[in-house]
């Protein structure tokens, strides 16, 4: 297939090549009858009738761009992210993408309809393999789970942990309770038990208002919002204890930024001294667990106007080997591999955050 990309797109040619692994790619199903042969039949009829109907309890604003998709992005006849040789040409070959990490935001978990919930993870997860994984060996991907059922979402990651090529448990970042609640805990105690990182990922919708004082006016506030979900995730789960029951359990913010990390660490470390008693589980401060279980990922990487600042941030984060490289391909927000991280960081840093510690955390080769 012969494909003819946008003139913007004409850098990666110039750049001279390093190991890239991206850690945020999105694809989407073109046709949901594409699901057919991985559902049953009554979930095939279900299908037919409603859509994969993702029937939230929440907002959802409108975007900026339809699909939050590049203006460039859109194979023909097709939406963002739904063509593979497209995919492959505009990011895995343009860029010299070494590994790149599929998150479909299908969240199971999203339905009403438990059942519907348990088969759609099952099937999404079948069509990742067909159709994405088999044909593209630079591709890795998430296991979808229907992650308001702990015991369901363990299932789907027992029959998914033989194959290597899932590399993480994907969660959105709004659930419908703090993911340190122990309903969630039968998941995280078979991602730890095969190894897989659990991702938290920018978006959802739990039924509950992004901010702590309401539903916001606009998309604008719903997208700087996303990051007070994630830091209340990071708290549920430290408190809640999930990191002293699961030592081993691996966590990764995705498209949250981190520039707030280091002050919610400070505020936390605070009040633990003060409050304390109420948590006598806790055994060591909470910077401790987070600087031992918790990954992010670079896009949308914060850019103070000062370049030097970006690396007084990283001094202050103290986490050069859990930083991510992430594009969010075809999101309108792209972050391209040429003018993600800026300048002023270190060739050695650099070389961490664009390859070596994803290969690391996901045991790529």
């Amino acid at each position: 297939m012969t494909l003819t990309l946008p003139k913007m797109q004409t850098a990666p040619a110039l750049r001279t090549r390093e190991a890239v692994i991206d850690c945020d790619i999105h694809n989407t199903i073109p046709d949901d009858k594409l699901l057919h042969p991985y559902l049953p039949a009554r979930w095939r009829q279900h299908l037919d009738s409603f859509g994969i109907g993702f029937y939230s309890q929440g907002a959802y604003y409108p975007r900026q761009h339809m699909n939050a998709a590049r203006t460039d992005a859109w194979p023909p006849g097709k939406i963002p992210g739904s063509d593979l040789d497209f995919l492959r040409a505009q990011l895995l070959d343009q860029w010299q993408i070494d590994y790149g990490l599929l998150n479909p935001l299908y969240l199971a978990g999203e339905q009403v309809i438990p059942d519907y919930a348990d088969a759609l993870a099952t099937a999404l997860n079948e069509w990742l393999i067909h159709h994405w994984l088999d044909p593209e060996p630079r591709l890795r991907a998430c296991v979808i789970v229907n992650y308001e059922d702990g015991e369901s979402a363990a299932a789907e990651i027992e029959r998914r942990a033989t194959d290597s090529r899932f590399v993480q448990v994907l969660l959105p970042a709004r659930t419908r309770e703090p993911l340190g609640r122990r309903k969630y805990w039968k998941m995280y105690e078979a991602a730890e038990r095969h190894g897989l990182p659990v991702g938290i990922h920018f978006g959802g919708a739990g039924g509950w208002p992004i901010t702590g004082a309401g539903w916001p006016s606009f998309y604008f506030e719903d997208h700087c919002g996303m990051p007070q979900s994630i830091q209340s995730q990071v708290i549920s789960l430290v408190f809640e204890g999930v990191f002293d029951r699961f030592p081993d359990l691996k966590v990764v913010l995705i498209e949250g930024g981190f520039a707030w990390l280091p002050p919610l660490m400070w505020r936390l470390d605070r009040s633990w001294r003060l409050l304390r008693d109420e948590v006598p589980h806790l055994k060591r401060a909470p910077s401790e667990y987070i600087r031992q279980h918790f990954w992010f990922t670079t896009q949308p990487v914060e850019e103070p106007g000062t370049p030097e600042h970006f690396r007084q941030l990283l001094d202050q984060l103290n986490m050069d080997d859990r930083i991510l490289f992430s594009t969010d391909y075809p999101h309108w927000d792209f972050d391209s591999p040429e003018m993600a991280i800026p300048g002023s960081v270190p060739k050695e840093l650099r070389r961490k955050i664009m390859s070596e510690n994803a290969r690391a955390l996901y045991k790529l080769e």
